[in-house]
């Protein structure tokens, strides 16, 4: 079949870029489509495609603020040549025109948070310019119109999780199987664990890192933060000097992080979070928010979950982890990790990329 995927952005190394690397590996002689690429940020798997980027590209610089544009610019993606399209969704990527001859298939991370379940916190205390908040409810009454719409393009949804799944359901009233990302859940190692925990985000207010920063600026615990983003300045000017930050780190240096970790935290709620199946392939517990995506990645077993995102809530789970810090088992946390592992994507992928198109009006939810 001649395929395309079209991925929102190449523009930094997250999660839905390790799910682009393994479709690539899936899927050889795909053409990629994206709105913005940063040649420095691909992966060799990615590389070996043909990319094709949109009219917005020489102005990705200022990505974030061109949200009203992508519309379009999707829409102007020739995608007559193909018999299958598989969007990876995190952004508006769904949003292409695929041929009536073509299968759709959508690998939805989440629809736009700053669209839907998050725009509240977007739009009255994230951002501080007033200009902006004006500006905010007219483009994303638009913006929700058009992504709803959208959906309609897609033949078949694939979440990467229930937590997702849901949300699918509450935003576009389409169905959705779930698939887990892939991890490759072989190469993280376990060693025994330095004085810090670790946090490993984009640095984007939902992640909600400050609740961390001001936590253990607090308490002294030590705190290595990897990852760069819009509120690294913030953080930084609320941060003690017990909370270092890393910046982008390599995946060497990333994975020698992890192995020496005390904890994994997830102070925000995660759609799936990759870092939380990375930690445990490392042998290492997590300390999340008991929402999202960590409830079905993190056992019991596996770490401490706090009810509120709050520096109190984060600070009693601290200290519950320590009381239970010693009966941590590194080989059941990595046995637990492998049931993410890449091969259990790659064989689920396969067996939707072959499966035909449900009759319309057919359920595809399992």
């Amino acid at each position: 079949m001649r395929t395309a995927i079209v991925h929102y952005w190449l523009l930094n190394r997250r999660g839905g870029e390790k799910v682009l690397d393994a479709l690539c590996r899936l899927l050889p002689g795909a053409d990629i489509f994206t709105l913005f690429c940063d040649p420095a940020t691909l992966s060799p798997e990615v590389r070996r495609h043909k990319i094709a980027t949109s009219s917005l590209n020489p102005l990705r610089r200022w990505h974030r603020s061109l949200l009203p544009l992508m519309p379009m610019a999707l829409e102007a993606f020739d995608l007559r040549a193909y018999d299958l399209v598989v969007s990876s969704e995190s952004g508006p990527a769904k949003g292409v025109i695929a041929p009536s001859t073509a299968r759709h298939i959508c690998y939805c991370h989440t629809p736009m948070r700053y669209l839907w379940d998050l725009y509240p916190a977007y739009r009255n205390e994230w951002t501080r310019s007033r200009l902006k908040r004006a500006a905010m409810a007219p483009l994303s009454n638009y913006l929700r119109l058009w992504d709803y719409a959208s959906a309609a393009r897609v033949d078949r949804f694939i979440a990467n999780s229930h937590n997702v799944q849901t949300r699918i359901w509450k935003t576009w009233r389409r169905e959705a199987d779930v698939i887990h990302p892939p991890v490759a859940v072989d190469a993280f190692t376990w060693q025994p664990p330095e004085d810090y925990f670790l946090i490993v985000s984009e640095l984007v207010p939902y992640k909600q890192i400050d609740i961390a920063v001001r936590a253990f600026s607090r308490s002294g615990r030590r705190l290595r933060i990897a990852g760069g983003g819009p509120e690294l300045r913030r953080l930084r000017r609320m941060a003690f000097s017990n909370v270092e930050f890393l910046g982008r780190v390599s995946d060497g240096t990333l994975h020698e992080l992890y192995a020496r970790c005390r904890a994994l935290l997830l102070p925000g709620e995660e759609d799936f979070g990759i870092t939380a199946v990375e930690a445990l392939a490392s042998g290492k517990p997590v300390i999340a928010l008991g929402r999202g995506g960590a409830l079905e990645t993190v056992p019991s077993y596996g770490g401490v979950f706090f009810r509120e995102p709050t520096e109190a809530s984060l600070s009693a789970a601290l200290r519950e982890f320590e009381a239970l810090e010693p009966d941590i088992r590194p080989a059941e946390l990595q046995a637990h990790a492998r049931r993410f592992s890449e091969a259990e994507f790659m064989r689920k992928m396969a067996s939707v990329l072959l499966s035909p198109v449900p009759e319309a009006g057919a359920s595809v939810r399992r």
